[in-house]
């Protein structure tokens, strides 16, 4: 072979290499693209496949849910544990829960204090209640039993009197177990809240008016009744409300930018903390809840086809 063609070998070898690593064949550089295709591929359907294993795994816990919410109206007709002489019964267990909810709130609630405060052995409740759908569906209901009317109370009065009697039965079992508010999931229904919606229904039933409007009365007064207790339970627990300084100077700077102005003329009539003194006592005035309530009805009155 000449000299000059092992020269040229030699210079095309040498082109073929950088810095002592190959330069990459057109067949390399296709295998890098379909790998490079191929990850890419798999990552997608690895997502995919992440978020149908989320919405399955949402729609199982859904499932699950339900069928604990279903399984737990057992509780109304299952028969209580027959032994000769049963230690607890269903009612004992319920009000030590409600006992201990309204000392230190729901989540304190467990059968392993129910048991404690009972003097038993946690599995021995089990026979009892099952769950702790089961056991919510019997601290709620027997709440609701306390908003229970008599029948005959009921049927005498006019049909704004016994709305009122409801309502306020509500908001004075409401203001006896606040925590109750705090119960995220509604718990299977049991009878007394079966009787409390029939109550409702009786209250208005002598309107003459549709199902339809019966409804939105009664779910109005019950929105309005939640919503009072649910203000009153969180901003009102201090039997006497305080007036840091920080926070009147933060309102007071906040009152000085301009953007507040029924603020601004009452903070320059009465003085800013004056006027948090006049809300406040608003807020706690005992009356509110019953003056408002009526404002409420004249409206449905005024509403009603005469």
């Amino acid at each position: 072979m000449a000299n000059g063609e092992q020269d040229e070998r030699r210079d095309r070898s040498a082109a073929d290499h950088t810095h002592g690593h190959p330069r990459p064949s057109a067949g390399s550089a296709l295998r890098d693209l379909v790998a490079e295709k191929v990850a890419e591929k798999l990552t997608e359907q690895a997502t995919k496949y992440d978020r149908i294993s989320a919405k399955a795994a949402r729609r199982a816990e859904a499932i699950e849910r339900a069928t604990s919410h279903l399984g737990a109206l057992d509780v109304w007709t299952r028969i209580e544990p027959a032994a000769r002489r049963p230690r607890f019964t269903r009612d004992d267990i319920t009000n030590v829960a409600i006992r201990i909810a309204d000392r230190e709130g729901i989540d304190a609630v467990s059968m392993r204090r129910i048991a404690a405060e009972l003097g038993a052995g946690t599995m021995t409740l089990y026979h009892y209640v099952r769950t702790k759908d089961e056991l919510l569906a019997l601290v709620v209901d027997a709440i609701m039993g306390e908003i229970v009317i008599p029948s005959a109370e009921l049927r005498a009065a006019h049909w704004r009197a016994a709305i009122t009697i409801v309502a306020t039965r509500s908001r004075d079992a409401l203001r006896r177990h606040p925590w109750i508010l705090d119960i995220a999931d509604d718990p299977p229904v049991g009878p007394n809240s079966v009787r409390h919606f029939d109550q409702s229904l009786e209250a208005v039933a002598s309107l003459p008016i549709s199902l339809a409007e019966k409804l939105d009365i009664v779910t109005m007064v019950d929105e309005y009744v939640f919503g009072h207790c649910l203000l009153e339970r969180n901003n009102l627990q201090a039997d006497e409300p305080s007036f840091p300084d920080d926070m009147v100077a933060y309102v007071y700077a906040l009152v000085q930018t301009g953007e507040y102005p029924q603020l601004a003329a009452i903070s320059e009539e009465i003085g800013l903390e004056a006027a948090w003194r006049q809300v406040q006592s608003h807020l706690r005035d005992t009356d509110r809840f019953a003056r408002n309530l009526a404002r409420l009805l004249d409206g449905i009155e005024a509403s009603l086809p005469r």
